[in-house]
Order: structure tokens, then C-alpha cells, then sequence
């Protein structure tokens, strides 16, 4: 049986302000009506696979769950407590494997990818299953459409005996143009996919061989997992000493044994605004335009609006994107460095590094639609049957008016049901819960009042999810 591994702890930098550290570009819906992650594990409807493990940051858990419930394949998902790249990630996924097949196949996907031809991606997969290929470490290289300098290149040689496999010469970094055009011209290079097919227990033994360290640290932390809810949690002590290597530079680079796939599958890794746009239809102008946008004399620009009218005059090759907390324009040409605006962000300590205005939690999502000097209003969405945890504040009180649905509150040692165009009060220092006991999403308007306003003034006594602190 073949395990589907799908990689989803990236944060997708380069597409701010859409995707943030909070909720990067995986959980949304950037080419399509389904999100990234869920294109990802719908696309495996036509290989014999089992149910997709999915290895993501703890801080993602809720969002992944509930993205794979809502698409009907929640399986097993296992929480990276620290990133420490993809070979570490899918030793963790093996390991989990081998306790219940100790002959299963390994799949490994990144999150985040686009595939249009989903056929011929099926038809790679089902390829690489072959038995003259068992034995081998397979990776999948995409037959590249020009001197691309964003992705790494893998170098092939001979044929594999009976099979489309080609046999892996060596990997290159990301190379410059000029490099990049002298492999695009001499065959022999395909773009480098990160995605994977190997035996589980081929993998571990090639890690023992290779990266023994990251192996035995990765089986220490593997020993002392524990269930929380839907999720296999990792301990953060055991897999903090793991090396930190990608797949590649932990075993592919070294072993004798790796073999190329090559398929043409209208892949992108999505990596860019560039690359968002170079994969959309376009119009007869060659902007690709999302939300509601007005040009005029406008061309080959990627215009994104997320809450607001956004309107371009006489302009060229732009990227325009727009969300409520934040505008970026930028240079279609110099999109690779919207990470260094995210960089002097993080090094402001600002939150659009890291959060939209809208934040989702276990339970349903907020918006803070307005703050002040000792003042923030928020619009919360509660789903029906979810409540937020018991909990009280030292520096804040709260006012809660209900816009409709029914919300069921806790206050002290009261509990009583507030309905639409109706409010209530939690001072400073009271116990408080807030519950949705309907069939319908609770909305309700909170407006805070304190000395201090942070999402850390938050103490809890209860908490059906398992959360501690604020942000999990």
C-alpha cells in the first residue's frame, strides 16, 4: 500500500499579505475554489492510496483539520512541534507508517503545489509503482518550459531497464540564467518537484547510513508521541535535536539508488506573485484579476482584492494585492523580494508578519474591526456546538452584543442565553465562557475595555481543545 506523506509547514513568505505566518499559503484557496492542502489530497482520488498523513506546525492544527474534515479525508495528523525541514518531517511520517505495514510505500507531497493536469499526474504516480523501480529512491523531475532560477534542477543519465526512470547524475542548486538556459538546451535537467516515492523502511535504513543523528533523534521523539484529539503529537525536547536537512541533502544527494520520474503536469510550486500569475488565465491584456478590481490601460498585472474596490490606471506589469490590514505593490519583475518586506516586519514586531485581521480559531474565527487607546471591537463568529474555553482577564472588561444566532454564557456562577439584539457585560477579573448551543453560526459584536488590550491577558480554567496560553 502506498502512504501519501503531505509536507504542510511552510509559511509561503514571498505571497504576503495573503499568506502569513499564521496562516500560510497551503490553507488558502489560491487556484480554485478549494484551498492548496485540499487540492493536494483531492488529486490522489485516482491512485490506490490509503488515507493522507499530514505533517504540519502545531499553531495550523485546527485550520488542517478542519480543511481535511470538510473534504471528507481526515486521517492522521502529526504535529511538527519546531520546524526542522523535510527530511526530518517525513522520518517522523515513516516511522508512524512502519507501526502498521512494515512493507508500506511512501508518497510525499508538499502542501502547497499546483498540478493542472491531474491525469498525467496519476499516470507518473502509477508509473514509478513499478516493481523493476522497488528498490529504488524516485523522484519526480518536471520536464522545465524555460531557464527557470527559482527552483533547483536534478540531472539525469541513463534509463532504468524497463521503466521511464532515468537515473539521478546529481542535484543542482538554484542556478542563475545563463546556468539555467545551458540545462534547459542540453536535455539532460528537470526541475526539481520534492515530491517522492519510496519503501518507508528504504528511507529509514538510507537515513541510518546518512544522517544517523537525525534518525536517532527523530526515533527518540517518535517513542515519546502522545494523542491529543485528531492529532500524534511530537515532543518538542527530542525533535529539537534533530538536524535540520531537507530529503535531498539528507539522503538523495548520497545514495546510490535515486532514480528521476520525468513528467509534464502543468506543475508550480507556487512560489512567487509571479509565479500565481504566470499559472492563470488571463485576459486579452494579460492581467490576472481576482475580487473586485477596475482597470484602465492596465497590462500584464496580478491584481488581488480581498475586501475593497481596487482600481489601476495606465499601469504595467504590477502586482497589486490588497487585504484589510494591508496593500502591497510591487514590481511583477521583483516579487522574490516581498520576503525582505515580511523580514523588516518581523523585525518591527508587528503582527501583519505574522496575522491577518481575521484570525481563525478551534471554535470559529474573529475580526478586529476597530481599535483605539483602551478601546477594540471585534466581530466573532462561534460554530454551532463549539464554545470558547473558561477563562478571565486582569486588565479588560467585555461587552457582548449578539447579531444573531444564540449564545450561551457563563458568567461567574450564572448561566443564562443571550439572543439576537440582546448584550451582556464580564468585568474585569470574572470567570466567563461563551458557547454556540444552535444550528446556526453565533455572530456577535465584543467590544473591550482596559488598560491592556493583548491577546495574552487571556488566563484559562477549561478548555475542550487542550489549548494553553493564547495563540494555540
Amino acid at each position: 500500500m502506498i502512504y501519501p506523506i503531505i509536507l504542510a509547514g511552510g509559511c509561503g513568505s514571498r505571497l504576503w499579505p495573503l499568506s502569513r505566518a499564521a496562516f500560510p499559503k497551503q490553507l488558502l484557496a489560491l487556484a480554485g475554489t478549494h484551498t492548496l492542502l485540499q487540492q493536494t489530497v483531492l488529486r490522489l482520488a485516482g491512485l490506490n492510496v490509503a488515507k493522507p498523513i499530514v505533517v504540519c506546525n502545531q499553531e495550523h492544527r485546527f485550520v488542517v483539520a478542519e480543511q481535511l474534515r470538510a473534504i471528507n479525508q481526515l486521517g492522521k495528523i502529526i504535529l511538527e512541534p519546531v520546524g526542522r525541514n523535510t527530511a526530518p518531517a517525513v522520518a517522523i511520517a515513516a516511522l508512524a507508517v512502519l507501526e502498521d505495514d512494515p512493507h508500506a510505500k511512501i508518497l510525499v507531497l508538499a502542501a502547497d503545489h499546483l498540478i493542472k493536469d491531474e491525469q498525467a499526474f496519476t499516470s507518473a504516480i502509477n508509473h514509478a509503482s513499478n516493481s523493476a523501480l522497488n528498490d529504488k529512491l524516485i523522484t519526480f523531475g518536471i520536464t522545465p518550459e524555460s531557464p527557470e532560477t527559482g527552483y533547483g534542477y536534478i540531472e539525469a543519465k541513463e534509463t532504468v531497464q524497463g521503466t521511464k526512470a532515468l537515473a539521478v547524475s546529481q542535484f543542482k542548486e538554484k542556478p542563475d540564467v545563463e546556468t539555467a538556459r545551458h540545462y534547459i538546451e542540453s536535455g539532460n535537467f528537470y526541475w526539481n518537484s520534492g515530491i517522492f516515492l519510496f519503501k518507508a523502511k528504504r528511507f529509514i535504513y538510507e537515513l541510518s547510513q546518512y544522517s544517523a543523528d537525525m534518525l536517532l533523534s527523530c526515533k527518540k521523539a517518535f517513542a515519546k508521541r502522545y494523542d491529543d484529539l485528531d492529532f500524534v503529537r511530537i515532543p518538542e525536547a527530542e525533535f529539537a535535536l534533530s538536524p535540520s536537512d531537507s530529503i535531498d541533502y539528507a539522503v538523495m544527494e548520497h545514495t546510490k539508488d535515486a532514480v528521476v520520474v520525468p513528467m509534464s503536469v502543468g506543475w508550480s510550486d507556487l512560489g512567487s506573485w509571479h509565479a500565481l500569475w504566470d499559472s492563470a488565465d488571463k485576459d486579452e491584456q494579460g492581467n490576472v484579476l481576482q475580487g473586485d478590481v477596475l482597470l484602465d490601460k492596465s497590462s500584464n498585472c496580478y491584481v488581488n482584492a480581498q475586501s475593497k474596490l481596487v482600481a489601476t490606471v495606465g499601469v504595467d506589469n504590477l502586482v497589486v494585492v490588497e487585504t484589510k490590514d494591508a496593500v502591497l505593490v510591487a514590481n511583477k519583475e521583483k516579487v522574490q523580494d516581498v520576503k525582505n518586506i515580511v523580514n523588516k516586519l518581523q523585525q518591527q514586531q508587528r503582527c501583519e508578519a505574522t496575522n491577518h485581521r481575521e484570525v481563525y480559531r478551534p471554535w470559529g474565527m474573529y475580526d478586529s474591526i476597530d481599535n483605539g487607546h483602551r478601546y477594540q471591537v471585534k466581530h466573532i463568529s462561534v460554530k454551532p456546538g463549539e464554545k470558547l474555553s473558561i477563562q478571565m482577564h486582569h486588565h479588560r472588561a467585555e461587552h457582548w452584543i449578539v447579531v444573531s444566532g444564540t449564545a450561551k454564557v457563563t458568567i461567574g456562577d450564572d448561566t443564562f442565553l443571550v439572543t439576537e439584539n440582546e448584550s451582556t457585560y464580564i468585568p474585569i477579573g470574572e470567570r466567563h465562557a461563551l458557547e454556540n448551543p444552535g444550528k446556526v453560526a453565533l455572530e456577535m459584536i465584543e467590544v473591550q475595555s482596559g488598560s491592556y488590550l493583548g491577546e495574552d491577558d487571556i488566563v484559562r480554567f477549561d478548555d475542550r481543545y487542550g489549548r494553553s496560553g493564547t495563540t494555540n
